[in-house]
């Protein structure tokens, strides 16, 4: 099989070197992307590699958290995340990250340890795939609905990191798809239906208001339902905004689970109620 590897991090030599021997040696298909929050939240979802390969250089506590946006994707069976760091980047690492799992591979590179761990990685795959019953066949029967067919959240934020966390605090009861902008989120609406959106008040470029007024314009939008997500900074301005663009109400972040799932019943009961 044809590994995907994505290449990130501060110390861009080492990330290209890797990424060319790759290339030449292997064939893998590599993926290069920014050491940054936003980049990564991104690339990673749209190009689900197979292995992220990180090379840490002169890394502070702050830098080390970015890859902290990593955590979910470390959490996928066939998604393995490879750290190329000194025994100092190697320790300061350690000590910041939240990532539960790793491995390390030290300067200056062995070529031979990292394609002796890819070899392992694709035998992994390969594994699960025969574990899985191969290729799968689908069959949807029209005739029949579930009993309980899962509601879909769109969330709308600019910080990947709150995404993320509201994604798990809801993904038990809902289908939740994240958009870092209103640009993103109309892109989305485009080709997919949803029944609500927690929508951030204050963005670049489009802020909330702005987003909800434009989502009004269209017939086939404007009953979705809004609820904001906003700090308690600007809890006085998004009252004002409720009396003046009436969404469905707002969520001070960063909220309990019990509360905004508790919000999003609330406001589902009662667009339903409205329908009959």
């Amino acid at each position: 099989m044809i590994l995907k590897v994505m290449v990130t991090g501060k110390n861009r030599r080492i990330a290209s070197d890797i990424s060319e021997h790759l290339e030449k040696d292997r064939g893998y298909i590599t993926v290069k992307c920014g050491a940054k929050k936003t980049a990564l939240f991104g690339m990673v979802p749209k190009e689900m590699p197979h292995v992220i390969i990180i090379c840490l250089g002169d890394e502070n506590r702050e830098t080390v958290k970015v890859f902290d946006i990593l955590k979910e994707y470390t959490k996928l069976e066939y998604t393995t995340i490879m750290v190329v760091a000194n025994e100092e980047d190697r320790k300061l690492f350690i000590n910041n990250t939240d990532l539960e799992r790793m491995f390390f591979l030290p300067r200056p590179v062995s070529l031979f340890a990292l394609y002796d761990k890819l070899n392992d990685i694709e035998n992994d795959i390969e594994r699960i795939k025969k574990e899985n019953g191969g290729s799968l066949e689908e069959y949807v029967n029209e005739g029949k609905k579930t009993e309980y067919e899962r509601r879909h959240i769109l969330v709308v934020d600019d910080d990947p990191e709150l995404l993320i966390h509201i994604k798990e605090q809801l993904k038990e009861f809902y289908e939740v798809t994240l958009a870092g902008s209103g640009k993103n989120m109309f892109k989305y609406l485009e080709k997919f239906k949803v029944d609500l959106i927690l929508l951030d008040y204050l963005m670049p470029e489009m802020d909330g208001p702005e987003v909800l007024c434009k989502l009004r314009e269209f017939d086939e939008y404007k009953d979705i339902p809004v609820v904001f997500l906003t700090g308690v900074s600007e809890k006085e301005t998004v009252i004002k905004t409720l009396v003046e663009l009436k969404p469905q109400g707002y969520i001070l972040k960063p909220s309990k689970k019990s509360e905004l799932v508790a919000k999003i019943i609330d406001v589902l009961e009662s667009v339903e109620e409205k329908d009959q």
